[in-house]
This record gives C-alpha cells, sequence and structure tokens, in this order.
C-alpha cells in the first residue's frame, strides 16, 4: 500500500527538489516543515559551501559534508543510520550535530575547542584530532572503534570515554606523561587493557587539576605501578606545559 503524505503548500517543493537534483540527493522524501528524509548516502563534500544547503531530518546512509567551508551544522540531520564526516570545515562549535551515529564520526581538522553537542551513540570511530581542544568534555562515554584526539591542545583526559577500542592521543601535552607508563602497538595507538586500566587509575588519581600538575601524586603513582622517575626528572620534562604543584 502507497503511503501518501500530507505536504504543506507554503513549502516551495520544486526549489528542494532543484536542489536535490543539484548534489545528486535520490530517494528522498519532503516533510511537512520542508526537512527531507533520505534513504540512502548524502554527499556534499567539496562544494565550497558555507551553511548545508537543506533542511535535513533523517538519513539512512552516510552523511558527508567535510572539506567544505562550514561555520556551523545548522540542519544536519538528526539521525544518519552509517557515518557522518564534518571533518576540514571551519567549526567551531557541534552544535547541531546527530546524536546518534550507526557508524564513524569525524570532526577533525576545525577549529573546535569544545566537544559539547558530540553524539551521544556512535557505531564507529569518534575523530576529533586536529583541533584546538583543552579538554574532552562532552566526548561519548562509549566509542565502538578508535578514539582518536591527537594534535590537540589537551593538558588532561577527565572526560576520556570509558570503553574504547584503541586511543590515539599523541601530540598534545598530556600525551608526555601518558608515555611515562603506556605502551603503543604498531600504529601508534594504545590498544591494551593493562594500559587503558592505568589511564583510568591516573585519572582517578587527580594528578592534573586543570593545568596544574601534582608533581609529589605523579611521583607516587609511577612509583606504585613500578616505572619510577625523580621529581626532578618529571619538573624538566613537563615545565613547559604545565604549572608544577
Amino acid at each position: 500500500m502507497r503511503y501518501i503524505k500530507t505536504f504543506n503548500e507554503n513549502i516551495n517543493r520544486s526549489e528542494i527538489d532543484s536542489i536535490c537534483e543539484k548534489y545528486n540527493i535520490t530517494n528522498y522524501t519532503i516533510n511537512d516543515d520542508g526537512s527531507i528524509d533520505v534513504n540512502g548516502d548524502v554527499n556534499l563534500k567539496r562544494n565550497n559551501l558555507r551553511e548545508l544547503p537543506l533542511k535535513f531530518r533523517k538519513v539512512t546512509g552516510n552523511f558527508y559534508c567535510n572539506d567544505n567551508q562550514l561555520t556551523n551544522l545548522k540542519d544536519s540531520p538528526q539521525h544518519v543510520g552509517g557515518d557522518f564526516f564534518c571533518s576540514n570545515n571551519k567549526l567551531i562549535s557541534l552544535d547541531g550535530v546527530p546524536q546518534s551515529i550507526g557508524g564513524y564520526f569525524s570532526c577533525s581538522y576545525n577549529q573546535l575547542i569544545s566537544l559539547e553537542g558530540a553524539p551521544k551513540s556512535i557505531g564507529g570511530y569518534f575523530s576529533c584530532s586536529g583541533n584546538n581542544l583543552t579538554s574532552l568534555e562532552g566526548a561519548p562515554k562509549r566509542v565502538s572503534g578508535l578514539f582518536l584526539c591527537y594534535s590537540n591542545d589537551l593538558k588532561n583526559i577527565d572526560y576520556l570515554p570509558k570503553y574504547y577500542k584503541e586511543l590515539d592521543i599523541s601530540n598534545n601535552p598530556i600525551s608526555k606523561i601518558i608515555k611515562l607508563f603506556t605502551t603503543s602497538n604498531e600504529n601508534g595507538r594504545i590498544s591494551n587493557r593493562e594500559d587503558k586500566d592505568l589511564i583510568m587509575d591516573f585519572i582517578d588519581a587527580e594528578i592534573i587539576q586543570q593545568d596544574k600538575l601534582l608533581v609529589n601524586r605523579l611521583v607516587e603513582f609511577l612509583d606504585d605501578i613500578g616505572k619510577p622517575k625523580s621529581r626532578e626528572e618529571l619538573i624538566e620534562l613537563l615545565k613547559n606545559n604545565y604549572t608544577i604543584r
């Protein structure tokens, strides 16, 4: 039985159809509010877009709006069944990002200073690398795949997801400390259970408070796990990135 959707005549359907044709968006339904549901993929990447050309509600496949000039994600779909890539734009906020993403999520190489508004449910990896993040606050609690946050300005990892498959936190101030007690796999990522547990113990010890390093606590922590460093060594290693207490 065919379902006939009631349509608001004030919405310019022909204009929406024209935009969909321009960006090769097919198999879509126009909703009463002028948004569209797409059964399949939406590929808007590399179009020099400053804003999304349509209001999306649901996309069953992948949604790519990476490699544009976007400064916000207004009119992004509320749900994406596949991947959502908004990397290589000029985003300063994740407001508007879908809260449920079935596949991978990447907001890498933008101008983000916060992960507030990030999706809560992700089926694949999460990448926020190459931004200006000083905190992971707003990150999802669980990431089924990789958690990539290299090349930021992170001095603590207090809001690290409780579960992730592999972690890449390289090229951050905090990585100098994490390297003192963890080992990386062949890809330079932290993946073994022992190291993940040590990272959680490190967070729980409250060794870093904002940008302040409680060096005596760090010395005690490293002694306890059998990887000692002297107070003087640690100060010399970390003095350029932290206020030492």
